[in-house]
């Protein structure tokens, strides 16, 4: 069988969420299945690390689709023709995105309709591109794969799509997310948080991950408790962040809040696994990969009680309301006070995370794309 895929998101150096998931599930599916080819579908120049095996074949297909303008001209004109000319059977796309154009059968992978939560958070083109097409995707797909029951339950109310036709596929952590031992831990501070305990948030900066609020309930902490205690924020400004940029240069306790920017796997791993808890107070997630992450470095959360979070979080975390910069700041000072609770909580992760790993989620997904093809 020759399966087509769609990985555009794969791009060196700067894998998130989806890129992470796209890459780990892909890896082990080509590897695990070497009698089927794969054909890649870049949409620009692509790194080597990124062919797996000598049964994928890359493809360059233009436009570079980044805009909902490029995006049509490369769903519906571009990937038609390559589906066509390479003779493919199956069309996997992991980023919520496909053909109408196409007969191919197609499973599509839809993450999160956060757009459809918080429209306000996303620039208006892409808005109502994604309020037009993805309800269209979500009835063309043959099978879909989702991230999370909550997120599988949203699509079936949202766009009537039958529970039957939606498999959940979770994500998994990296093997680098692992807990450090005592001198990796003060070697981390001491680069990263002037040698002092710190809270770690990790996301992309961009209102639906909160850090505004996040920033209030940090003050509110320190304002209650006296402690040298650090905010480490890691990750890429994404869009609408003008008030995150405002208050970070004029909020109270500001030298305390370490800024450190987009980190490869290698860095972050140690970030997150040296920090003393996990806060994120995100307003919606179809997952919430750092909440898993963090679990697997034996790194407590305090993490929001919407949406997929508690799903993932389990019983290793303190659940807040992301839109109560106080419940956030009483669960922190919470956590700082009690240490018999914060090793329950780490105790009660290494149970948690039992749960997750990309091999399940490699061959959960593999398990759905056959039943695409299973239904012709």
């Amino acid at each position: 069988m020759r399966i087509g895929v769609n990985t555009r998101l794969l791009l060196k150096g700067k894998l998130e969420g989806i890129g992470w998931f796209t890459f780990q599930t892909l890896q082990k599916i080509v590897l695990g299945h070497p009698e089927h080819e794969f054909v890649f579908f870049f949409d620009r120049e692509y790194d080597q690390s990124f062919i797996f095996a000598s049964n994928v074949t890359p493809v360059v297909v233009h436009p570079q689709a980044r805009h909902p303008i490029l995006f049509y001209l490369w769903f519906e004109w571009s990937i038609p023709m390559m589906l066509r000319k390479h003779k493919i059977d199956l069309f996997l796309s992991p980023d919520s995105y496909l053909s109408l154009s196409t007969k191919v059968p197609t499973c599509l992978v839809i993450h999160d309709l956060a757009f459809e939560h918080y429209p306000e958070h996303y620039v208006l083109s892409h808005r109502l591109y994604w309020t037009h097409y993805s309800p269209l995707f979500a009835k063309k797909a043959k099978r879909i794969a989702t991230v999370s029951a909550f997120s599988k339950d949203d699509i079936s109310k949202r766009y009537g799509i039958s529970k039957d036709n939606i498999d959940v596929v979770y994500n998994g952590a990296h093997d680098e997310y692992r807990p450090l031992t005592f001198e990796e831990k003060t070697a981390v501070k001491a680069q990263y948080a002037d040698g002092c305990e710190y809270f770690v948030f990790a996301g992309a900066i961009h209102p639906r991950k909160n850090i505004v609020n996040l920033l209030k309930a940090f003050v509110m902490f320190k304002k209650h408790q006296r402690t040298n205690m650090k905010l480490v924020i890691v990750g890429r400004p994404a869009w609408k962040y003008d008030e995150v940029e405002e208050l970070k240069n004029t909020m109270p306790y500001k030298e305390d809040v370490k800024w450190v920017g987009y980190m490869n796997i290698d860095e972050l791993s140690r970030v997150m696994g040296g920090a003393y808890a996990l806060v994120y107070a995100s307003l919606f997630e179809g997952f919430g990969i750092p909440i898993l992450e963090a679990m697997q470095c034996d790194v407590p959360g305090i993490v929001s009680n919407t949406s997929s979070m508690p799903e993932v979080a389990g019983d290793a975390a303190l659940l807040v309301d992301p839109t109560d910069p106080a419940d956030i700041a009483e669960k922190m000072h919470i956590l700082y006070k009690d240490e018999a609770l914060r090793a329950k909580l780490i105790a009660n992760a290494r149970v948690q995370v039992q749960k997750f790993s990309w091999e399940a989620s490699a061959d959960k997904l593999w398990k759905c794309m056959m039943k695409c093809v299973d239904k012709q």
